[in-house]
């Protein structure tokens, strides 16, 4: 039997259950329905500096405060994180749009290179921090679980720091802005 995307609802009427076979194009389909928090994760020093816009990002806990945030294993920022055993979480807001593409690869910048154009610190960690962000979490790497094409990375965090704005969303390719109340 051929695949395909059901928009409206699920076929309960086929044998073999509801829904699509898990193939990967429509999984990504599915995803994109989906909207999420975008955050940068950054990680390394120097010229070493590498980092991906991500919404993967979440808590794992709050007591202990742990993170959570998946990081494909062919990216060039996973072997950074690795290497240093620390992560940046970057909360980001609609002004911060040119900077998640350049940290997504748009453009073709890489490593060091999508911190430009951008103001940073430097966390306890090591991690850089975005200046503005709406908020920051310094991360160690705490644990990396290795699956498939992805690792879970948990991190514990260190430190907090809360800036101001609303977090940018991303959902059907395109960026949104969560609008206030009031």
């Amino acid at each position: 039997m051929n695949a395909h995307i059901e928009s409206a609802h699920f076929n309960s009427s086929r044998a073999e259950g509801a829904g699509q076979p898990a193939v990967a194009d429509h999984l990504k389909a599915a995803l994109r329905t989906l909207g999420g928090g975008v955050s940068i994760i950054t990680a390394g020093e120097g010229e070493a500096r590498t980092g991906a816009t991500v919404t993967s990002a979440t808590a794992l806990s709050v007591e202990p405060a742990r993170m959570l945030v998946s990081l494909n294993r062919t990216s060039s920022t996973w072997p950074v994180v690795q290497r240093y055993g620390h992560l940046g979480i970057n909360v980001i807001g609609p002004g911060h749009e040119a900077l998640a593409n350049q940290f997504a690869g748009r453009g073709g910048l890489r490593g060091a290179e999508r911190y430009h154009g951008a103001d940073w610190t430097t966390a306890a960690s090591g991690a850089p921090l975005l200046a503005d962000a709406v908020a920051a979490i310094d991360c160690t790497v705490e644990e990396a679980i290795e699956r498939h094409s992805h690792v879970l990375v948990i991190g514990k965090v260190l430190a907090i720091r809360i800036g101001s704005g609303r977090s940018l969303l991303y959902q059907d390719g395109r960026y949104h802005a969560v609008a206030g109340n009031g």
